[in-house]
C-alpha cells in the first residue's frame, strides 16, 4: 500500500531518518569510499519506485521551495574572502587553477557530446556542482529553469561522478609513481605520521541562541531576494541573489559571523532533506534513458580537471599534496578533502581544503550560471 501523498508525517519521517542515514554513513569508514548522499537518494529511489512513497507529494515541493534556500546562507556565513585568502596560501592558487580546469572540461564535454537543448543547462550545472558543490548544483538549476525530470536525471548522474571522483583522488594521493614526477613535502613518511597524532575534530556546540539567529537571518536573507526578485522581473535569479546576500552578509560582519555554531551542519540537514525528495521523486526508467550520456559528461569533466590540474602541478612545480587538496575541495567539497587530508597526515593543509571549499560555494554559482548564458547564447 502506497503512502498518500498529503501524509506529512509519514513522508517526513522517510525524508528525515534517510537524512539521518546518510549522516551516519558521512561519519562512518565507509563514508570515504562512498558518500551519504548516494545512500539517501539511492533510498529514497527504491521507496519511490516500489511504489511504498509517491513520485509527487507537497512534502517533497516544501523542501525544494522553502528548505533548500534557507539551507544556501547557512552554507555560506563564514565565506569571509578576506579570511579565505589569508588561511589557505598557495592552495587557493591552485584552487583557481582546478576551477579552470572544470570549466574547460565542461566546455569540452558540451562539444563532444550531443545533449540536445539540455546541453547548456547541464554543463552550467556541472560547472556549478565540480567548483561548489551540491548546493551550488541546486542553484544554478533553478537559475537555469531545470524541469524535475532533467534535474533528477542530472543530479543522479552527478553523485555517482563524484564517486568516482573522490576514489581516483585517493588513489592519485597514494600513487607513488605521481609522488616521483610530482614532489611533495607533505608526503614523506613523518608528516604520514602526523595522522596518529591528530585529535579528534571537536563536534560544533548546539546553541539555541546562535541556531535561532541564523534561522531568522537565513529567512531575512531569503525574503529581501524573493522581494527584490519580483521588483527586477527576474523571479529565477530568486538563488543566485540569495547567494550574493548571504556572502555580502558574511564579509560585512565576519566577526559576528565567524563566532556562530552549528549552521553549517543545519544547512547540510536541509540539503540532505532535499536529497531524499529528488530521490523519492526519480522515475528509475526515466534515469535508465537519461543518466547514462550525463554521467559520460560528467566523467569527461573530471577527467580533464584532474589532467590539467596534475600537468599544471608538474609544469609549475606545485605541491602534489596541495594540488590534490585544491582540486578534492572544487570535486568533492570541503568536509569531505579536509577528511583525505586529515587521513593522509597533512595537518597544515585541512583548514586551506576548508577555506578553499566555502569559496566554492561563494563564486560557483556564478561561473555555473555565466557559462550556461554563454553556450546558450543569451545575454548577462
Amino acid at each position: 500500500m502506497q503512502v498518500d501523498p498529503n501524509d506529512i508525517f509519514t513522508l517526513g519521517t522517510m525524508m528525515v531518518g534517510l537524512a539521518c542515514l546518510g549522516f551516519c554513513v558521512d561519519q562512518h569508514p565507509i563514508g570515504r569510499k562512498t558518500s551519504g548522499v548516494i545512500w539517501v537518494l539511492g533510498g529514497a529511489m527504491l521507496l519511490s519506485n516500489f511504489k511504498i512513497v509517491p513520485f509527487q507529494a507537497p512534502a517533497y515541493s516544501f523542501v525544494g521551495n522553502t528548505l533548500v534556500p534557507l539551507a544556501i546562507p547557512l552554507l555560506l556565513f563564514k565565506a569571509d574572502v578576506r579570511r579565505i585568502f589569508r588561511e589557505s596560501g598557495r592552495v587557493m592558487v591552485t584552487f583557481g587553477i582546478a576551477s579552470l580546469a572544470t570549466i574547460v572540461g565542461a566546455v569540452l564535454g558540451h562539444f563532444l557530446l550531443n545533449l540536445g537543448e539540455i546541453g547548456p543547462k547541464v554543463a552550467g550545472v556541472y560547472t556549478g556542482a565540480y567548483i561548489g558543490g551540491a548546493v551550488n548544483l541546486l542553484a544554478v538549476s533553478e537559475a537555469v529553469s531545470m524541469t524535475e525530470t532533467e534535474f533528477s536525471g542530472t543530479i543522479s548522474a552527478s553523485s555517482v561522478v563524484s564517486i568516482l571522483a573522490l576514489m581516483m583522488l585517493v588513489a592519485l594521493s597514494s600513487a607513488k609513481w605521481l609522488l616521483k614526477r610530482i614532489p611533495s613535502v607533505h608526503m614523506d613518511d613523518h608528516n604520514a605520521d602526523e595522522s596518529s597524532a591528530m585529535g579528534p575534530t571537536a563536534a560544533p556546540k548546539f546553541l539555541v541562541t546562535h541556531i535561532s539567529f541564523v534561522l531568522a537571518l537565513s529567512f531575512l536573507i531569503c525574503a529581501a531576494a524573493e522581494h527584490v526578485g519580483d521588483l527586477l522581473g527576474m523571479p529565477n535569479y530568486r538563488i543566485l541573489l540569495i547567494t550574493l546576500l548571504a556572502v555580502l552578509i558574511a564579509n560585512l560582519i565576519p566577526s559576528v559571523m565567524q563566532k556562530l555554531q552549528g549552521e553549517l551542519e543545519l544547512g547540510m540537514f536541509f540539503m540532505y532533506i532535499f536529497f531524499a525528495a529528488v530521490g523519492a521523486g526519480t522515475d528509475a526508467l526515466q534515469f535508465v534513458e537519461t543518466a547514462p550520456l550525463l554521467f559520460i559528461y560528467g566523467m569527461i569533466i573530471i577527467t580533464v580537471h584532474l589532467a590539467l590540474v596534475l600537468a599544471t602541478a608538474r609544469l609549475f612545480k606545485i605541491d602534489l599534496a596541495e594540488a590534490m587538496v585544491a582540486s578534492g575541495a572544487a570535486l568533492v567539497g570541503p568536509s569531505v578533502t579536509a577528511a583525505i587530508a586529515a587521513s593522509r597526515g597533512w595537518r597544515s593543509l585541512v583548514t586551506p581544503a576548508i577555506m578553499c571549499g566555502i569559496f566554492g560555494y561563494a563564486i560557483a554559482t556564478f561561473l555555473g550560471y555565466a557559462l550556461y548564458l554563454i553556450l546558450s547564447g543569451g545575454a548577462f
